[in-house]
């Protein structure tokens, strides 16, 4: 067995050879590090028997918080009393959920009252006027209406006589004097004819302003009438809003 000298050339070979492994090794290395470090957490295992498995269905989730404190509302509304008024009667108490038209209370007040029932009154005694205003007027457009008829036939007949006279007059048979009278009596007719037509149609227009007015004055009492009933309606004060009732500062009036 005899030893060869290795030239220098064969050692460089190998220390190269064992630098690139080394970078390679280091290389592998850090990138198995930083592989590491960007996995995430592995999620936490339970089992089986403590799991509930079943379907997902899409709706409501009801979730249950149980702690010590104090719940506060989010929007606190006050219900003031539409007017002074004794307290009668408190229909629901502190923490009753009440609805938009639920009473909280009821008030009387007997000036509003009375108000209330002297002004439906005066609603009917100006609808009993406005009745009794238009059968006057009606009769009295009657009347007018039977006068006018009355002067019209007596026109007519005035008329026919006139032209009577005024035949007989061409023959001689009636003096002049009498044709004369016959045709004054016609004019005569005519102008009361005309006046009183005219005097009817005057009074038309005035009867239908009287009516109307007579109205007005019924409908301005109904709209007092209603506002009477509905300040009446407000002395049973309602929530106004849907919610549940926080408190009732008030107490029913001792008798």
């Amino acid at each position: 067995m005899v030893d060869i000298k290795r030239s220098g050339k064969s050692k460089l070979k190998k220390r190269i050879r064992t630098a690139v492994f080394v970078v390679i090794g280091l290389v592998a290395i850090g990138g198995i590090t930083f592989g590491l470090t960007r996995l995430k957490p592995a999620a936490p295992t339970v089992e089986r028997s403590s799991a509930v498995i079943g379907v997902v269905k899409r709706g409501q989730m009801l979730r249950e918080v149980r702690g010590i404190g104090t719940l506060v509302p989010q929007l606190v509304r006050y219900i003031p009393a539409p007017a002074d008024g004794r307290v009668e009667k408190i229909p629901v108490q502190a923490g009753v959920e009440v609805g938009n038209d639920t009473v909280i209370m009821e008030l009387s007040n007997p000036q509003m009252e009375q108000e209330a029932i002297d002004a439906d009154f005066q609603v009917k005694a100006a609808q009993a006027d406005a009745e009794s205003l238009r059968t006057k007027l009606e009769s009295d457009s009657m009347t007018q209406q039977s006068a006018i008829a009355g002067i019209n036939a007596e026109y007519s007949q005035a008329k026919l006589q006139l032209d009577t006279d005024e035949v007989l007059g061409k023959q001689g048979l009636v003096p002049d004097l009498l044709l004369k009278i016959s045709r004054m009596k016609v004019q005569e007719l005519a102008s009361r004819l005309k006046v009183e037509q005219q005097r009817l149609a005057v009074s038309g227009k005035s009867t239908k302003a009287q009516l109307n007015a007579q109205q007005s004055r019924v409908a301005q009492l109904q709209a007092l009438a209603k506002l009477k009933k509905e300040q009446v309606d407000a002395l049973k004060v309602r929530a106004g809003t849907s919610g549940v009732l926080q408190q009732v500062t008030v107490q029913v009036a001792s008798r």
